[in-house]
């Protein structure tokens, strides 16, 4: 596991399934707080890996950025471990009902909703467009975005897979991420991080690639 003060970052491996498919995947797991209380986001493969890395702080909630099956698959080992809350945008419940099923209760994120920890807020900012519910995690005490599957570094996550669309994560990066500081961090689901500023020229080619 590795971090900057206040965020740590655990890369765990497994597969995503959708449409028929499945591939390999290397995900970002994220841990924000101190040493006293935690927040995970996107607990991804590994409920036991995860739970380690928690070890003996407060796990104050499990924050998936959507509900794609290689961001969610250890919610619920590592929620029942530890008792605490799931959070997701109830948009994405077609998604998680695929892994989860009809009967696995989780507590709905709101657009605008401020989720406290360690002193730190993580703004939740509603960004559609790869997944319907997906948000991604605003901290602007800590610099840091953390994008899920919204933005990486070179471009828009994929939309060529059900209830995704291009035009809708366009709109959500223009409007909801662009606009923070160009030094933001953004800290992505899978691979290497970037910043508001490094991505924001690249706008208009990736509207002009996607059509």
């Amino acid at each position: 596991m590795t971090g900057t003060p206040g965020i740590g970052r655990l890369a765990t491996s497994g597969t995503f399934t959708l449409d028929g498919g499945t591939w390999d995947v290397d995900n970002n797991v994220w841990l924000v707080g101190d040493e006293r209380e935690v927040v995970v986001i996107d607990a991804a493969h590994d409920a036991a890996a995860i739970a380690a890395a928690v070890g003996d702080r407060r796990l104050k909630a499990i924050v998936c950025t959507h509900a794609h099956n290689d961001h969610v698959n250890a919610a619920g080992e590592l929620s029942d471990a530890t008792g605490a809350p799931i959070l997701l945008h109830p948009d994405d419940e077609v998604l998680w009902a695929m892994v989860y099923g009809a009967d696995r209760a989780f507590d709905p994120l709101r657009d605008g909703q401020v989720i406290e920890v360690a002193g730190t807020g993580l703004r939740v900012l509603h960004t559609p467009g790869h997944a319907p519910g997906a948000v991604c995690l605003y901290a602007p005490d800590l610099g840091t975005v953390f994008s899920g599957d919204t933005l990486f570094s070179g471009g828009p996550g994929a939309t060529g897979r059900s209830y995704s669309s291009f035009d809708t994560i366009i709109g959500s990066i223009r409007d909801r991420l662009l606009v923070l500081p160009p030094e933001t961090v953004v800290r992505t689901g899978h691979g290497d991080e970037t910043s508001i500023g490094a991505e924001a020229p690249d706008l208009e080619k990736w509207i002009a690639r996607g059509h």
